[in-house]
């Protein structure tokens, strides 16, 4: 075995060497990682409604200049939503007017999906939702109104 001098690295400081700067390297890379998901994050949140609101006016558009050429209008098919992101999208729209309260069919009609969708979604999970109040609009109470919290 060669003596090394005291004052100098052997090959086993300069493996721990090039180690510890991987290591920060991969912090660095986390670090980097986290930040861009937190801006992507951000952003998406801020660009739903808008996105919503282009696509509530585009489908608006669309039945307009329909009945403008005189063609009787048909209505676009009704987005199909996965139950998860239809409560999001609910609670997005409920809280973008948080002091108004819709009805099942006013909600349908705003996330251009069928109503009986909205109804059935909100029976189901709405009604033990924490942040969705249900409001009776008859005596009998078998209908409601809707609005956050």
């Amino acid at each position: 075995m060669a003596k090394t001098e005291m004052g100098s690295p052997d090959k086993y400081d300069l493996f721990a060497e090039k180690i510890d700067q991987f290591k920060l390297l991969v912090e660095e890379k986390k670090n980097l990682q986290e930040q861009i998901m937190l801006l992507q994050e951000e952003f998406n949140e801020k660009i739903k409604p808008f996105e919503n609101q282009l696509s509530t006016v585009v489908r608006k558009l669309e039945l307009e200049l329909a009945r403008v050429e005189g063609k009787t209008s048909e209505k676009p098919a009704p987005l199909k939503y996965s139950r998860g992101r239809l409560g999001i999208s609910i609670k997005e729209l409920l809280g973008n007017s948080p002091d108004r309260a819709f009805k099942p069919k006013e909600i349908a009609d705003a996330l251009s999906t069928k109503g009986t969708t909205v109804s059935l979604w909100l029976n189901k999970y709405g009604s033990s939702d924490q942040e969705i109040e249900r409001i009776p609009s008859e005596n009998g109470g078998k209908r409601f109104l809707y609005k956050i919290k």
